[in-house]
C-alpha cells in the first residue's frame, strides 16, 4: 500500500499537497466524535496524504492518478458532517475542496456554485446579487460546504417549508466526476440526481451545484416558552400547517434542554421551560401574533427585532438541527443522540409514547418538516448513553413503536438512512467506480450485497488499531 501512496503522491507533487501529520489527521476527521459508538471505532483513521484541488481539472488529474494506484479517495468538504461520511477509512488520498470556493452565476430563483463554498457565503453573494437565498441550509451553515450539505446532509432550516433535500425541486443540477481509468464528467437533473445526492461521495465528485433560491428576508427570529411539552408540540404543528405565515424554522426542545444546554437563553427560562425556536417572515408577523394571542399556554420570551436581553442567543437557528447536540455535549459529554422520523399520522402519537416511555433518559428535540405536503416531526433526540448495549435498546424501543431511526451511530449509507439497498446509487457506482476507491467502507451493498443487518457492519478492511 505504501508503495502506491509514494506513487499517487509523486504523480500529484506538482498540486497542493498538505504534509504535516497533524493537519492530515484533522483533515481525516469529522463530526463522528458525536457518537460515542463511532468514536471508539474510529479515532484512530487517518488518511495517508490530503491534496486541494483548485479545479474541476485538477480533480480529474487526482481521481486518475489515484486510479492508476490503486489509491482509495474520500472527499472532503468542512467536516461537519456526523456520521464519520468524510473518515477514509482504509487511509489513502482525501481530496478536500476548500479551494472550489466561488458562486459562479446567480439569476432570479436560482445559484450554480462550486462545491466548496460555505453555505454562508452562497447566502450572501444571492443577497447581495439580488436579495435572494437559499431556500435550505444546514445548522453548520457558517462552516459547512454546500457539496458536503448536498453529499451528507439531509436536511435543515427551510425543511419545514420546503422539505428534505432529496425531495424533488430541492437540487436543481449536479455536476459529476467519475472515478476511472479516464474520468468522465456527466450532469445529472431530475430523476437522476438522486444517485449521488446523500451518497457520501461513494460514487462520484460533485464539481458544481446548482441550487433553488428563494426571496431574502429578514427572518423575526424567536423562543416561545411553553410550561407543558405536548403543548408546545399541537402549537408548533399547527403553525407549521398555517398556510398564510411564511416561516422558516420550527424546532421543539423538550425541558430541561434549553435551561440545561443553552447558556445564553439559561438565564430566562426555568428547569420546567419547554422552549419552542423559530423564523418566521416579517410580513407574516400580523398572522403570527395573531395565531399565537389564541393560545395563552404560549410566551413569546425571546424576539430578535424587539427584545431587552442583555445578551443576545446570536441566530435561533444555531439551536436547532445538529446544534442542539453539539450544545449538549459541551456541557455533558456523556450526551448523544439519536435520528427520528416520526412521519404522519401518527406523529404526535409516536413522540407522547416514546416520552412516556423513555424521557429523561432520552429527551425530545423535535424538528418540524414537510413531507407529501404533510406537517411531520424529524426527532434529534438528546440521549443520556451508558452503553452501548442500551442504546441499541433504545433505538429498538423507537422501531417497534413504529418510528424510523436514521441512527447516527452507524458509518454506512444503509444503515445511517432506511437499512435498504438504493439501487440506483449501487448501480451508478458500478458505472463511475469501477476498483470501489471512492470512500471505500460507506455502502454496505457494494461490499457485502448479502449483509443482514442484524449487527453493525464492520468493514473488513478498516485501518487497524496499530500499524504492524
Amino acid at each position: 500500500m505504501q508503495d502506491r501512496i509514494a506513487a499517487a503522491k509523486a504523480a500529484l507533487a506538482h498540486l497542493d499537497i498538505e504534509e504535516k501529520d497533524s493537519a492530515i489527521k484533522a483533515a481525516s476527521r469529522d463530526f463522528f466524535w458525536y457518537s460515542p459508538v463511532l468514536k471508539d471505532r474510529l479515532d484512530h483513521v487517518t488518511a495517508d496524504f490530503v491534496v486541494r484541488p483548485r479545479n474541476e481539472a485538477e480533480v480529474i488529474e487526482i481521481l486518475k492518478a489515484c486510479y492508476a494506484h490503486d489509491v482509495p479517495v474520500t472527499t472532503r468538504g468542512s467536516g461537519t458532517g456526523n456520521y464519520g461520511q468524510a473518515m477514509p477509512l482504509e487511509g489513502g488520498c482525501v481530496m478536500h475542496l476548500r479551494h472550489m470556493d466561488k458562486v459562479r452565476e446567480i439569476q432570479p430563483g436560482r445559484v450554480i456554485c462550486e462545491p466548496g463554498v460555505l453555505l454562508k457565503d452562497v447566502d450572501a453573494a444571492c443577497k447581495d446579487h439580488s436579495g435572494q437565498e437559499l431556500r435550505m441550509f444546514s445548522s453548520t451553515w457558517a462552516t459547512a460546504t454546500i457539496g458536503g450539505f448536498i453529499a451528507g446532509g439531509s436536511g435543515g432550516v427551510g425543511s419545514c417549508t420546503w422539505g428534505s433535500l432529496r425531495d424533488l425541486g430541492n437540487i436543481i443540477r449536479l455536476r459529476v466526476v467519475t472515478m476511472e481509468a479516464e474520468p468522465r464528467v456527466v450532469e445529472f437533473r431530475g430523476e437522476e440526481i438522486a444517485r449521488v445526492s446523500h451518497a457520501y461521495g461513494t460514487n462520484g465528485i460533485i464539481t458544481e451545484v446548482e441550487m433553488p433560491l428563494a426571496p431574502a428576508y429578514d427572518w423575526v427570529e424567536m423562543f416561545v416558552a411553553f410550561d407543558n411539552f405536548m403543548e408546545a408540540v399541537h402549537y408548533t404543528e399547527q403553525l407549521a400547517k398555517e398556510d398564510g405565515i411564511l416561516i422558516k424554522l420550527a424546532n421543539i426542545f423538550e425541558a430541561p434542554v434549553a435551561h440545561d444546554y443553552f447558556q445564553r437563553v439559561k438565564p430566562h427560562v426555568d428547569p420546567g421551560t419547554n422552549l419552542v425556536g423559530l423564523m418566521v417572515a416579517p410580513q407574516s408577523m400580523d398572522g403570527f401574533q395573531t395565531f399565537t394571542s389564541r393560545r395563552p399556554e404560549a410566551t413569546v420570551i425571546y424576539r430578535s427585532d424587539d427584545n431587552n436581553w442583555e445578551r443576545g442567543p446570536g441566530p435561533v437557528f444555531e439551536y436547532g438541527w445538529n446544534h442542539t447536540t453539539l450544545r449538549a455535549l459541551k456541557v455533558d459529554p456523556s450526551v448523544t443522540y439519536l435520528q427520528v422520523r416520526f412521519g404522519y399520522p401518527n406523529h404526535i402519537e409516536l413522540i407522547e409514547q416514546m416520552r412516556d416511555a423513555l424521557s429523561p433518559e432520552v429527551l425530545h428535540h423535535l424538528e418540524a418538516l414537510r413531507e407529501n405536503g404533510k406537517v411531520i416531526f424529524a426527532g434529534l433526540s438528546l440521549v443520556k448513553f451508558t452503553t452501548e448495549e442500551r442504546l441499541n435498546e433504545i433505538v429498538k424501543i423507537h422501531e417497534d413503536a413504529g418510528a424510523m431511526v436514521f441512527n447516527p451511530h452507524r458509518y454506512t449509507l444503509e444503515e445511517g438512512g432506511r437499512q435498504s439497498v438504493d439501487d440506483r446509487q449501487l448501480a451508478f457506482k458500478k458505472e463511475s467506480d469501477p476498483k470501489g476507491l471512492l470512500n471505500p467502507g460507506k455502502m454496505i451493498t457494494w461490499d457485502d450485497p448479502d449483509f443482514s443487518f442484524d449487527d453493525m457492519y464492520a468493514y473488513p478492511k478498516l485501518q487497524p488499531l496499530t500499524e504492524a
